[in-house]
């Protein structure tokens, strides 16, 4: 956005002041991404930047890591990505429902303690992953759902419904709610009203919650640590396991497509929240 013209030199020299401390910030926090991509892409089985990639010599480049994540034989990626979507998928599901069901009921003024509610369904996000993770355990040993696709992704959405929660409150704190009421006084039931008045209307906010609960369960290491067996094993928990057994280019090109991913769902929801601002008449 340019400054306006009647704009002093001393709050000019600021604002681009201002805009080279962010640029450095940003810098210094994605610059660690800058080495993953092209090691990604070596030729050799070492995690290092050849004299060849330095030359940008062609041969010194390769997609091999890329196609041994995806056709390799002799390594679980294959299964542990097919984990991770479902247990994702399944989740983020559970997470928007439970999620836009509790946003719902805080947004009305009819509702009793709603700091209290608040502060325990965003608990997930506030008390360490490790405690969590040792709660969640006990309790679906207890259950039987210990080492089970149905106790991890009961796990996640645990971990999915805050952001949910926080979305979507956040979207319903513009909804003009005389819209509802118009509805109910015309003879509409309050299914009927949800599905195409309200939903539609809060729909940026419960698909950018989707968006975060997806990437929260598909990035999560310490609850799986503590409830995965052989048959439930993710892609954060091979990487973690590679890492500490064999070293290999594979996870640079796993960790690529996942950071490709992450960018992705964050310019989805950016995306979502200039339209839900546009829908609420907050911008143009």
């Amino acid at each position: 956005m340019a400054l306006p013209k009647y704009t002093e030199p001393h709050y000019r020299i600021w604002h681009y002041v201002y805009l080279f401390i962010c640029g450095c910030v940003f810098f210094f926090l994605i610059a660690p991404l800058f080495v993953i991509f092209p090691l990604s892409f070596n030729a050799e089985e070492f995690l290092v930047i050849t004299d060849g990639m330095k030359r940008l010599d062609p041969d010194a480049f390769s997609l091999r890591w890329y196609k041994d994540m995806v056709y390799g034989t002799k390594n679980p990626w294959g299964l542990a990505a097919k984990n991770s979507f479902f247990i994702a998928i399944f989740a983020t599901i559970g997470a928007v429902i439970l999620g836009t069901v509790a946003a719902l009921g805080l947004s009305s003024r009819y509702m009793p303690y709603k700091g209290i509610i608040m502060a325990t369904l965003i608990s997930p996000m506030i008390v360490p992953l490790i405690i969590s993770g040792v709660a969640i355990f006990f309790f679906m040993a207890k259950a039987g759902l210990a080492a089970t696709h149905t106790g991890i992704v009961i796990a996640h959405i645990i971990l999915g419904t805050p952001f949910v929660v926080i979305t979507v409150t956040a979207t319903l704190s513009g909804f003009d709610h005389s819209v509802t009421r118009a509805a109910a006084s015309l003879g509409s039931n309050p299914v009927n009203t949800f599905m195409k008045i309200t939903l539609p209307l809060i729909l940026p906010g419960v698909i950018s919650g989707a968006l975060f609960a997806f990437v929260t369960s598909f990035d999560e290491v310490v609850i799986v640590l503590f409830l995965a067996g052989l048959d439930n094993t993710t892609i954060p928990i091979q990487m973690w396991t590679g890492l500490r057994e064999q070293l290999s280019p594979t996870i640079l090109s796993v960790a690529t497509c996942l950071i490709l991913l992450s960018t992705l769902v964050l310019i989805a929801a950016e995306l979502l929240r200039r339209r839900s601002e546009r829908i609420r008449g907050i911008s143009r």
